[in-house]
């Protein structure tokens, strides 16, 4: 310690540059930290979800999700596997190691999922991984609803259009359609009918796939691609394609479905063709009548204030291409407590470094050792945010709230150093001594400084059980004991470089003759009629 306060003396211009640096970097490039509510309390995570048409749940669990289950159980690095199985789908959560890389997670999955597809039934759909997520992955939650246009209309624009211009977003993983109503084209066939014209359901099954482009059946003509054929001139070779006529209800009604007795069925006599939507599994209220709800969720390391400001200004874009709905941004928006939580930690601080500056100029009584304290404090806090920016840290409640804790300590630290350096100084002149400033300040910074270490060192043992916490405790507690033991150290460390070196430039021709503050007399004389 000695080394390194008499080397902070000696070469106090370039720590005092460096310093000034510091606070200089820090105030450009802390705005620039991703910011949250809470830190990424979640384990790696990886899930696939895999359908299954017209399956029950028994059906789910023995053909699509144990077969996949014995696939990606050898997965390296996985902590445990979860699986749910549900009517017509199979959902399937790897939980991996909490120090795994959630991307070179996906990689190894997505090596064993192409393994398991083999063992899949035909009739089961394609298993797909869905994109990582923020523990805290809803980061809006936007209504959509209009009286010009049904919900059906509503849906399709919802899902086409302003769906994909909010995946553009950066930061953006994903967005959920709640209540959506997906326009198709429904075949609502009367039992009743099929059995007075001598028709059955597989016929019109089969009259209905091969109508379509794409066939709806497996192994009928139109479910694969088909080859219709070429024209080869000298030149080139045109393709052929068969464009189907059917587009809408009306034509899809006319077709053909058999001959009876001579006399051709066709689709209207058995069924109602018509637009129509699936069967609904829930659905959404907005603003307490229908309307359509999209959750906005974002990647791990995306910021929840940039995420929010760019689906705004996606939003913002939009909206003169879409007349006649009304969009609600405001139902579910963390950004705004985040917003208005750094508003009021702006408020507190600056409320409280003005009461610190006050209490520092009663109790020292001069304005040079008040300015010291004051340059330290903020110091020591941007010293801790720049080594958490420097590990990619996102700032979030609880960090916020170990620098909070942490305050007591660094205005401690700041004070006592400055107020020994002050009264040995003051000592020093009226004795006059024949030391050297620079002398003075060293021994009195070292004086307090053996005590303040094993202070120092006493708070970080307090520490040790958090690093040691796992699970969800350990996620949410490790980011405040971080930051509070960040600040604690940088403190420790500005008190033996900063302070002795602002001492030195501010204290060696200062007037100290005044003795001790009218404050700290008056309370001692009421301290000593006390005890």
């Amino acid at each position: 310690m000695r080394w390194i306060v008499s080397s902070s003396l000696k070469l106090r211009f370039l720590v005092l540059a460096i310093a000034a640096a510091l606070m200089y970097f820090g105030a450009a490039q802390i705005p620039k930290m991703p910011v949250d509510v809470f830190p990424e309390f979640a384990p790696p995570l990886v899930e696939i979800q895999t359908e299954g048409p017209g399956m029950t749940a028994a059906e789910v669990e023995e053909l699509i999700t144990q077969p996949m289950e014995e696939s990606l159980r050898g997965t390296p690095e996985l902590d445990f596997l979860r699986s749910k199985s549900v009517v017509a789908l199979s959902s399937i959560r790897l939980v991996f190691k909490t120090e795994t890389d959630v991307m070179r997670a996906r990689q190894l999955v997505q090596e064993r999922l192409k393994l398991a597809i083999a063992d899949l039934p035909k009739s089961a759909g394609m298993p797909f991984m869905l994109p990582p997520l923020s523990a805290t992955s809803r980061c809006m939650k936007i209504g959509l609803t209009s009286k010009d246009m049904d919900l059906m209309d509503l849906s399709m624009i919802a899902y086409w259009t302003i769906r994909f211009k909010l995946m553009q977003v950066p930061g953006v993983a994903n967005v959920a359609v709640w209540g959506e109503r997906i326009k198709l084209l429904a075949v609502q066939v009367d039992p009743r009918k099929l059995r007075d014209q001598g028709v059955t359901l597989n016929e019109v099954e089969k009259a209905t796939s091969d109508a379509l482009e794409i066939g709806l059946l497996p192994y009928t003509g139109a479910a694969k691609a088909r080859t219709e054929g070429v024209i080869d001139t000298p030149n080139q070779r045109l393709t052929i394609r068969h464009v189907m006529p059917v587009i809408g209800p009306e034509d899809l009604a006319r077709l053909p479905v058999k001959v009876v007795a001579g006399r051709t069925v066709r689709m209207s006599d058995v069924a109602s063709v018509v637009w129509d939507t699936w069967p609904l599994v829930g659905d959404s209220v907005v603003n307490d009548g229908p309307g359509n709800m999209l959750i906005v969720e974002k990647f791990p390391w995306a910021n929840t204030l940039q995420v929010t400001k760019g689906v705004d200004a996606a939003l913002e874009a939009m909206k003169p291409g879409l007349p006649g709905i009304d969009i609600d941004a405001q139902i579910f928006r963390p950004a705004t407590f985040i917003e208005l939580s750094i508003e009021n930690l702006t408020s507190a601080m600056l409320i409280g470094c003005l009461l610190v500056v006050l209490i520092l100029g009663a109790f020292l009584y001069s304005w040079r050792p008040a300015l010291i304290s004051c340059t330290a404090i903020p110091l020591s806090l941007m010293g801790a945010m720049l080594v958490l920016y420097l590990r990619g840290a996102t700032i979030n409640t609880m960090v916020l709230a170990g620098l909070v804790i942490s305050v007591g300590v660094v205005v401690d630290d700041a004070i006592i150093d400055i107020e020994n350096i002050v009264r040995r100084l003051r000592q020093h002149r009226q004795e006059k001594s024949t030391l050297s400033t620079a002398r003075v300040i060293l021994d009195a910074s070292l004086e307090v400084r053996s005590a303040i270490v094993y202070a120092t060192l006493i708070d970080a043992m307090t520490l040790l059980p958090v690093f040691f916490m796992e699970g969800l405790s350990g996620a949410f507690f490790k980011p405040l004991a971080v930051s509070y033991a960040l600040a604690v150290v940088a403190s420790m460390f500005v008190a033996l470089t900063v302070t002795p070196a602002l001492g030195l430039l501010l204290l060696r021709n200062a007037p100290l003759e005044h003795g001790i503050p009218p404050l700290v007399r008056w309370l001692q004389r009421g301290y000593e009629a006390v005890l």
